[in-house]
């Protein structure tokens, strides 16, 4: 019995010999099915990255749309400031043609208009201050 687990094991021993040659000697070149993978993987990468640069893209645009949409509002918020002053310029004309610089309103507005390069600019202030207490 002994000398059949010998051949036995000089068999086994032969068999994994062989198997471990015919692996050495294959081409090291993949095969068409271990490629296969490869191929897919490279094809979803390339997918990946046109999807990455897609919307790479579409995020510019939606910013560049969201600093224009900013810049239209800044735009307007500046045309009615403009307006404002505008309207309250008039206002403050009319105002300073009606005051009496000898009223104490008058008289105060005087001291008070010293610290502006303009009568009107100071009337301008007073009145928008006035106008928020309201």
């Amino acid at each position: 019995m002994d000398s059949i687990d010998k051949l036995l094991a000089e068999l086994k021993a032969e068999y994994k010999e062989g198997k471990n040659e015919q692996k050495q000697s294959k081409p090291t070149q993949p095969t068409p099915s271990i490629q296969s993978p490869q191929k897919s993987a490279s094809l979803i990468d390339n997918l990946l990255a046109e999807v990455k640069a897609d919307f790479q893209e579409w995020e510019q645009a939606q910013e560049l749309r969201r600093q224009q949409e900013l810049e239209q509002e800044r735009i307007q918020q500046e045309q009615i400031k403009a307006k404002q002053l505008q309207g309250l310029s008039k206002f403050a004309q009319n105002w300073l043609a009606k005051l009496d610089p000898f009223s104490p309103e008058g008289l105060w507005f005087e001291r008070f208009a010293e610290r502006y390069s303009s009568k009107l600019e100071a009337a301008i202030d007073y009145l928008k201050d006035k106008e928020s207490i309201k």
